[in-house]
């Protein structure tokens, strides 16, 4: 069964949208003493594609650390440092996912329990509670609500600076237009069509192109948490695979196990388009949006080779 298709939320921002900005991602350190830059916020976001998007919103004005960023690693698996500890300690402002999924950095935050320091937890932003798909950042809904809670907590850590802010905000919505024009385009043509993920990770975004993600369950679930799937599942996923219905396997790339890759081979033996995603912004470099575009244009092709072979 097809979960409910999410409804993107450009239509809730209010801001006018402004010409487009075109934005490189600049992760710089925090510096060693919070106050030693003038009218200059230090933030530090325990992921990228969180801290490419503040970075964008505070331009000049903040100054961006994110914690995790290497695209060939798993980010379940990432353990903090010392110098991550200093860093979260010294910022004005703190960017978590939240939902179990960077559960260091919440200890990072309660051991440094820094007074002044405002910190956005995406989920419970979102309402969401540990144990839900906490790959928020693939739901172009959460997205846009996250952008417009970081836009209020800059204004609200730095008031004089509101107007800059504002006009920081109205850009990246502005440049964020062609992302959600792949996402509509994906929907428009290809509603309804049968594809397959080997995680949850892809859950988010195949609901908001309206794209029927039939793989179970039970082994997305399993292979996201690093744990072996039900058997039930891993033969109700071959035979998919098998079936011809199925056009396109999207795998991540950032958590390779023996039982995905070889979802990916039988994928291939029967002639499924197989597209790699990641877990952080890829390359590190890129800004958010360039990364899901990228992301976006490869599906969208893989799609469109299915549909004229």
């Amino acid at each position: 069964m097809k979960t409910r298709t999410y409804v993107l939320a450009a239509v809730l921002v209010a801001v006018v949208v402004a010409a487009a900005f075109v934005g490189t991602y600049l992760s710089k350190p925090a510096s060693s003493n919070s106050n030693s830059t003038s009218n200059v916020l230090h933030v530090v976001a325990a992921e990228n594609f969180w801290g490419s998007l503040v970075f964008q919103l505070g331009g000049t004005h903040v100054q961006v650390l994110s914690i995790v960023t290497n695209p060939n690693a798993d980010p379940h698996a990432y353990e903090s440092s010392a110098a991550d500890a200093k860093a979260i300690a010294q910022a004005n402002y703190v960017i978590v996912n939240g939902a179990g999924y960077d559960e260091w950095a919440l200890e990072l935050i309660s051991a440094s329990n820094t007074p002044g320091q405002k910190v956005l937890n995406v989920a419970t932003l979102l309402r969401q509670s540990p144990g839900v798909n906490p790959h928020f950042w693939y739901n172009p809904y959460y997205v846009y609500a996250a952008v417009h809670q970081m836009y209020l907590d800059l204004v609200s850590l730095a008031p004089n600076d509101a107007s800059y802010f504002t006009q920081q905000y109205a850009n990246l919505n502005a440049s964020l237009a062609p992302y959600n024009a792949k996402i509509n385009e994906i929907r428009a043509q290809f509603n309804g069509t049968e594809v397959a993920s080997t995680e949850s990770i892809f859950v988010y975004m195949a609901n908001a192109t309206d794209l029927d993600l039939v793989s179970p369950p039970a082994f997305m679930q399993a292979v996201s948490e690093g744990i072996d799937p039900p058997v039930q599942s891993v033969v109700q996923f071959q035979q998919q695979l098998q079936s011809g219905q199925v056009k396109v396997l999207v795998y991540n790339e950032q958590t390779v196990t023996p039982l995905a890759t070889n979802m990916q081979t039988l994928a291939r033996q029967n002639k499924v388009e197989v597209v790699g995603i990641t877990e952080t912004v890829a390359p590190s470099t890129a800004s958010f949006q360039d990364w899901m575009n990228s992301e976006l244009t490869a599906l969208l092709n893989a799609l469109i080779s299915k549909s004229s072979g």
